[in-house]
This record gives C-alpha cells, structure tokens and sequence, in this order.
C-alpha cells in the first residue's frame, strides 16, 4: 500500500467504482449541480478572486468557477479524480490548477484565499479531531473577511431514505441507521455495497459548534434538497417544468429553517473569519 495513501482505503475503493465524472450529469445529480451552483453564487466575489475547491472531485465546479474568470485550486485527495481534473483545466482558457492533496494539510500559504469550499473532507472524516484539523486547515489559508462554505451530509440521511422504500426494516440497514442517529458514524453493511463509504453525518447545531469553536464567525446553514425531494414523484417531477417551479419555490422559502434542516439529506453552513 502507498505509504502516501492520502484517504481511507475504503472511500479510495468506493471512489475508483463509482464515477464521480458522470453522476452530475444524470438523475438527482443534475438538480444537485445546479442547486449547489446557486448556494455557491450566494458568496462569489463579483470580482476575480483565489477560490480553493477542497475535495473537489473531477473539477465540475471549478471549472465553473474559473469560467467566471476566477483563479481557482482545486485539492482532491482521489488520484483518478486528479487526472481527470487536469484533463478538464487543459481544455480551458483561464485554467485551474489541480494538486493531488487533502484537507488536514494544505499546501497554501497563510492568508491566501477569499474563499474555500469544503466539499468532501467533512463527511469523509469520522474523526473530530480531523475534522477539527480541516476546519483549522482552511481557516489558516483563508485571508481575513473570508468566507468557508462547507458541505455536510445530515445524520437522517440514510434514515429518510429507508423510510421512503423500505429498507429500514432490513435489519443491517437499520443498525446502520440507529448508528448514524446517535453517534454521527456511518459505515455501509456488507450486504449495501453501493452505499456511500465509511462517513460522518453532522447534526446541523454540531456542525455549526465545529466552525465556532475554531473562532470562525457563523452565517447561515442552508438545506440542499430541503425537504422538496419527499415528494412521491420527485425524479419525474424535476423533470416538469412547471412541479419543478414548485419544487424549487418550496426549498427557497425552507432553506434556512433550522426545525426543517434534518429532512434535507445535504447542507451547507457558510462562515467568516473576521477581520483582525
């Protein structure tokens, strides 16, 4: 084994068999593309500006971003990921540049950035005190007055979703779920293979603890999918434009409503590091 292993074997393996590549570009991954574009742009410096894309998988979204004319780095830990970032960057005018890296130790200077985006590293830490080390990483690279936004999966997630087609009475997958409801961790039972990698599922206020608690300013927790995607005909109503209208209306007035937060399976806290 690479004495450099960068992640967890585990995620590595998960990774390697799923195409990252491909899953923005179909089903629930398109609407995921745009709804996270569109939180994103909330904090976009109208301006040229250094965006760090942490855990940044095939470059999707800093290739958006540098499209925006915006000096973008992005640092992903997978290395299949890596090649096709750079094969991505290559064929722009104003490129990204793409390091093979991870969360807990960023090869950027004090000070650096407007604004980072933590994309993967919080749910793929189960760890506190990695996760701790990330969030630290990130403040120490951001420049004063900058912004973190982090992605996190909620820890109703798998739980939600075993209601809704019946695997919570599966027992493995509800063990799995009594586990991710009291203790934050997940770890996928042998017999759901497909299932996303060993992880951790934040309770929105103990997401928002783990950034205050590193002296950095909260602003706001934002649902994802809210609470739109229990819809009975989600995936086909996204589809149409007119249910898509309503969908999309119900997750706006919804995405900062802390009672309504744990029926959206993604969130996104955004923080500042105050100006000395």
């Amino acid at each position: 084994m690479n004495s450099k292993q960068l992640i967890s074997r585990n995620i590595e393996v998960f990774y390697n068999k799923a195409s990252e590549e491909t899953r923005l570009d179909k089903g629930m991954g398109v609407f995921e593309f745009e709804r996270i574009k569109s939180l994103i742009e909330k904090y976009l410096p109208s301006s040229s500006s250094k965006i760090i894309d942490i855990g940044g998988g095939t470059g999707k979204y800093s290739e958006w971003l540098a499209k925006k004319g915006h000096q973008v780095y992005l640092v992903e830990p997978v290395p299949k990921h890596i090649k096709l970032a750079q094969n991505r960057a290559n064929k722009l005018k104003n490129k990204f540049s793409v390091q093979l890296g991870e969360s807990r130790k960023l090869e950027f200077k004090n000070n650096f950035a407007d604004l980072i985006i933590l994309h993967g590293p919080l749910y793929h830490l189960q760890k506190k005190e990695d996760r701790d080390l990330t969030i630290c990483e990130a403040k120490r690279v951001l420049k004063n007055g900058g912004i973190i936004l982090a992605f996190a999966i909620n820890y109703t997630a798998s739980t939600l979703v075993g209601l809704l087609n019946g695997l919570i009475h599966k027992n493995s997958f509800f063990e799995m779920c009594k586990e991710e409801l009291t203790s934050g961790i997940h770890n996928p039972p042998d017999d759901f293979p497909w299932l996303l990698a060993e992880a951790y599922y934040h309770k929105p206020e103990q997401l928002k603890d783990e950034f205050i608690n590193q002296g950095l300013t909260y602003i706001n927790t934002y649902a994802v999918e809210g609470m739109a995607w229990l819809d009975k005909e989600y995936f086909a109503n996204m589809l149409n434009n007119k249910k898509k209208k309503t969908l999309l209306e119900l997750i706006k007035i919804t995405e900062n409503d802390s009672y309504l937060l744990p029926f959206s399976p993604h969130m996104m806290i955004a923080v500042k590091k105050n100006d000395l």
